[in-house]
């Protein structure tokens, strides 16, 4: 994990979490590398919020305008330690945006999911994953 602060959005619809699809760079240097989810939400800029950041993360990685956020708690992720915001969004549905920092012309964002939440108990309420990573097959032992 790096010393980067991040801000991540956890934006909940009828059970299911938004989550980006997103590929990691493989060995040609280019994001076509392992395939992982995320909440929406990348780098706090300089001179930038936690909250100003994760609602213009919203916007540029799934198209929809924050109205409310709310800090949920701060969770260790590999680009940085990050603080989850629960985000209330205006009516429609997400589109996949574009990463204006992306050094190549690769797309590393390659989709949007709602995933749906576990809940943990009847007082703790749902689990939210702060990343998901894909398997070619899972793990030995594991079944479907």
């Amino acid at each position: 994990m790096t010393d980067r602060r991040r801000a991540a959005a956890v934006i909940i619809r009828d059970g299911h979490v938004l989550m980006v699809r997103e590929r990691g760079r493989g060995p040609s240097g280019r994001h076509d590398g392992h395939e992982y989810w995320t909440l929406p939400g990348g780098g706090i800029e300089p001179g930038e919020t936690a909250e100003q950041a994760v609602l213009r993360e919203v916007a540029e990685e799934a198209g929809l305008a924050g109205r409310s956020v709310r800090h949920l708690y701060d969770a260790p992720h590999p680009a940085g330690w990050t603080s989850c915001f629960a985000v209330e969004v205006g009516p429609g549905e997400p589109r996949l945006g574009v990463d204006p920092g992306l050094d190549c012309d690769c797309p590393r964002m390659t989709g949007l999911s709602w995933v749906p939440l576990p809940r943990s108990s009847a007082s703790a309420g749902l689990m939210v994953p702060v990343l998901l990573m894909a398997t070619p097959e899972g793990p030995p032992g594991l079944t479907s």
